[in-house]
């Protein structure tokens, strides 16, 4: 188990590592296609090994490159030190051999404690890093000629005052200004006076669940978001919001200024499951070609989470091939 002297550890060497860095600039990777950005969250390489108490950015950079990618929304747990209820040993079979509806095995009372504590130490690490510790991990995106559009992080119900607004200090640090949210209704509620001190936006993330008030994913609910704050945005998942029987392409022609960026996936309608990209009934062609033909500025990134037959870049692969054909 990681403990906060651990953590504490971990967060003055990687400052004191990135100080200074400053590698010559890559030539940018270009995804544009037929004026498209198209991207990909790095949580879709969430196969990757982790080793306790260290990220695995050179791991993403290296994937991200191999996919062809030049723009990204980066996953908050990618740059922090790994717990050890996350480590993993690598792959070696399929990526994502399990369904998206199996069931999990109930957590122990032994494995209870070890989260909770993981939890506080986390939070101690977010408040107490350094702002250069971000700084250098977005010197290593531009070196690689990958570019940060936005941030991931999930504010949940257990996040304090301090630990939201340390998120927002590590946005800016990266040199983005949006975060993107798996978030509840109460929750945003919390984190728009926030996103209105740092002047950083906050595209709230949707699922299919539209039977609970307090949950993002009908258009109703993205509408409460976006009266919260002027510095709130919708990323809108299509595969979810298909899997909630709603028309993507219609909500996007109609809310288009206030969508910073799609996750693109294919799931089943009736809140199906997520199947590989043209097995669903997500209206990827459709949605992406709308953006090609209004010269749209969201970007459309790549969430992989089918149960895929190869390794997370194998498939991240795929999918962009789908998407790329769909723009030609």
């Amino acid at each position: 188990m990681m403990t906060r002297r651990d953590f504490g550890k971990f967060a003055a060497a990687a400052g004191v590592a990135t100080a200074g860095i400053a590698p010559a600039l890559a030539a940018r990777i270009d995804s544009v296609v037929q004026g498209v950005h198209l991207g990909t969250i790095t949580y879709s390489f969430r196969d990757l090994p982790r080793v306790a108490g260290q990220n695995n950015i050179d791991d993403i950079i290296e994937a991200v490159t191999a996919c062809g990618i030049g723009e990204i929304e980066l996953y908050s747990p990618n740059l922090e030190p790994a717990p050890a209820s996350a480590v993993k040993p690598a792959a070696s079979g399929p990526a994502y051999g399990v369904a998206r509806t199996a069931a999990r095995a109930p957590l122990t009372p032994e494995q209870i404690a070890a989260r909770k504590a993981e939890r506080e130490a986390l939070r101690t690490w977010r408040i107490e890093t350094p702002a250069a510790y971000y700084a250098g991990i977005r010197k290593k995106f531009d070196a690689a000629g990958i570019s940060l559009f936005a941030y991931t992080l999930g504010f949940n119900n257990d996040f304090t005052d301090d630990e939201i607004d340390a998120g927002f200090r590590q946005a800016k640090a990266l040199g983005v200004d949006l975060i993107a949210s798996s978030t509840n209704v109460a929750m945003a509620q919390r984190v728009a006076p926030f996103a209105d001190k740092h002047k950083v936006r906050v595209a709230v993330h949707g699922y299919a669940n539209v039977l609970d008030p307090n949950q993002f994913g009908s258009p109703e609910s993205f509408a409460k978001a976006l009266a919260m704050s002027p510095y709130m945005r919708v990323n809108l998942d299509v595969g979810h919001f298909t899997a909630a029987n709603y028309n993507a392409v219609e909500y996007i022609k109609a809310n288009h200024a206030m969508i910073t960026h799609l996750h693109v996936k294919d799931r089943r309608n009736k809140d199906g499951v997520n199947e590989p990209f043209g097995d669903g009934d997500t209206p990827i062609r459709e949605v992406v070609r709308h953006l090609r033909d209004t010269k749209s500025p969201i970007r459309a990134f790549i969430e992989y989470e089918y149960p895929g037959l190869g390794t997370s870049v194998e498939e991240v692969r795929k999918c962009m091939a789908y998407v790329r054909e769909a723009l030609a």
